[in-house]
């Protein structure tokens, strides 16, 4: 049964941290400007435990050390950016990394790895089966609390993307195949085996025994199709003849087979073209989630992360609002209404201006953002600038030759439409392309202090990939890379926090002292004038007895 814990701590005379420290060094230990002090009073004790007691019902016993704890434990191993071995060393022998989960006295026991893995196991199948993502709640619960306690304005937002590579290697074609084909014969085909006829059975040996690294290398392109075809054969039996499955290795094969291979009427096997596979198509049989894109020259297999953040001003301080992890291909406009919708529930106040890069342009948040009454500043356009300037001026379109340099009459047709005339024939314009014109017109009008706000956003997405090598993840799959991205937020976060009350803290120490320095000087300037006002008196009353 789920039982939620306390978040007080009572010292023990014997076994407290403080007891073993000197004067000094307990006062740093327990300063309120001290990171651990912040992360446990800002980040786990805002850890609601409700949200996990799903995970808990009859049946399932209840967890072996406090949920705080175990999130909290995450959520600094994503933030230092630790190993798993590195982690649970410092919770056992660092004193400061104690204090941070909240264990104030050296004998506290921290939890074994097998609650944490398991904690997270459970988290993962939840998922699997629900569809709910614990971790984005706990996220948005703590957010939530840190934005009413920092007062934190969101009338103004911004949000910023990144292509993230899986932790795959980048095989080719026949290498993805036969990697598929070698985990299913290692996990489920062994059974099987017996199905297959001698001939089958001595070729699918063949392959399991070869390196396909190697095969690629040593071969010539006409080769590699070759081989490619008695592989997609070999596939085909063994999808005949033995019993489907649900199991994720045969699933992944037959998924791979269908997209990498066409079975023509007379149970041909010819190649899929590559240009007819899809960027969506299984790129790792390790990591089938994740998908393959190009941007700005550069290949990733992977996932794209968006953050949104506030930006305002007046803020003391910024926090990230909005997580969101999708596969490589998922373009950045697709996110933003969602980003503005759920920013909004955490927000006390209504967004008024969000800043994008221009990938984020499209109808579709053109008109969301204008029903909602929001400024959406984009500061870029996609695509280069066509060779009419379109503008509407006194309910009349002006087109305006970029290469002639010349203004060329416009006619409205009689369905409202309107065209010039060119060496080719008529030249029809639409909406649409009146108004990118016009967005073009705003982003280039746009001021600079408006300009720099999404630009700051940069920052942000720097320090979510800090510990990246390469901008690859050390995790493969959807769910893994999404809770990655959420602990990181929360730690980037915190550390925004810790930089404003270490400030603050530190700010209001230093009036403190100026204030008893002052106050210092001025009872000394008052003893030595009663000092002179005394001896001033001395010398009176002599010279009146004279």
């Amino acid at each position: 049964m789920f039982r939620k814990t306390d978040t007080s701590h009572q010292l023990s005379m014997q076994s407290s941290v403080y007891q073993h420290l000197n004067n000094g060094s307990s006062e740093l230990f327990a300063s309120e400007a001290a990171w651990h002090n912040i992360f446990y009073k800002q980040v786990v004790s805002r850890i609601d435990e409700n949200l996990f007691s799903k995970l808990y019902s009859s049946g399932k016993g209840s967890p072996n050390a406090p949920i705080r704890t175990l999130i909290g434990m995450m959520i600094l191993k994503e933030g230092a950016g630790y190993s798993d071995k590195k982690l649970f060393e410092d919770c056992r022998f660092n004193l400061l990394t104690r204090k941070a989960l909240g264990f104030v006295n050296i004998d506290d026991d921290i939890p074994v790895e097998s609650t944490y893995y398991l904690l997270r196991k459970r988290i993962s199948d939840y998922h699997t089966e629900t569809g709910v993502d614990l971790f984005e709640s706990c996220f948005e619960n703590i957010t939530r609390q840190q934005i009413i306690k920092f007062e934190v304005s969101g009338e103004s937002i911004r949000m910023d993307s990144k292509l993230i590579g899986s932790n795959i290697a980048f095989y080719s074609r026949y290498e993805l195949i036969h990697r598929a084909l070698t985990l299913y014969h290692k996990h489920i085909y062994k059974n099987s085996i017996k199905l297959l006829s001698d001939e089958s059975h001595d070729i699918l040996d063949e392959f399991i025994k070869e390196k396909p690294s190697t095969t690629v290398y040593n071969s010539t392109n006409n080769q590699v199709s070759s081989r490619l075809v008695i592989l997609g054969k070999l596939i085909y039996t063994i999808l005949n003849t033995v019993k489907p499955s649900k199991n994720k290795h045969y699933l992944t094969l037959k998924q791979i087979f269908t997209e990498q291979f066409t079975v023509l009427a007379d149970n041909k096997i010819e190649i899929t073209p590559n240009k007819e596979i899809s960027a969506k198509s299984i790129q790792s049989p390790h990591d089938t989630d994740c998908d393959f894109r190009t941007k700005d020259g550069k290949s990733t297999k992977g996932y794209n992360q968006n953050i949104t953040e506030t930006c305002s001003d007046d803020n003391k301080v910024n926090l990230i609002t909005k997580v969101q992890t999708e596969t490589a291909t998922q373009s950045d406009n697709k996110f933003t209404k969602l980003a503005i919708e759920n920013s909004q529930e955490l927000l006390p106040d209504n967004i008024k201006d969000v800043h994008a890069d221009g990938a984020y342009n499209s109808q579709e948040n053109q008109e969301f953002t204008k029903q909602e009454g929001i400024n959406f500043y984009l500061t870029g356009f996609q695509g280069k600038p066509g060779r009419y300037d379109l503008t509407i001026k006194d309910d009349k379109l002006h087109v305006f030759d970029n290469h002639n340099n010349t203004e060329v009459e416009v006619i409205t047709t009689k369905n409202n439409k309107y065209r010039i005339t060119t060496n080719k024939g008529y030249r029809y314009f639409t909406n649409t392309e009146i108004e990118s014109c016009r967005l073009r017109r705003q982003v280039k009008d746009l001021p600079k202090e408006i300009g720099n706000k999404r630009n700051n956003v940069e920052a942000t997405i720097y320090q979510l990939a800090y510990y990246l090598r390469k901008d690859k993840t050390k995790y493969r799959g959807y769910f893994k890379n999404k809770i990655w991205a959420i602990l990181r937020s929360l730690w980037v976060n915190f550390a925004r926090i810790t930089k404003y009350l270490s400030g603050l803290i530190k700010n209001t120490h230093s009036n403190v002292i100026n204030t008893l320095r002052l106050v210092s000087f001025i009872n000394i300037l008052y003893f030595l004038t009663a000092l002179s006002r005394l001896d001033w008196l001395r010398k009176y009353n002599v010279l009146i007895y004279q």
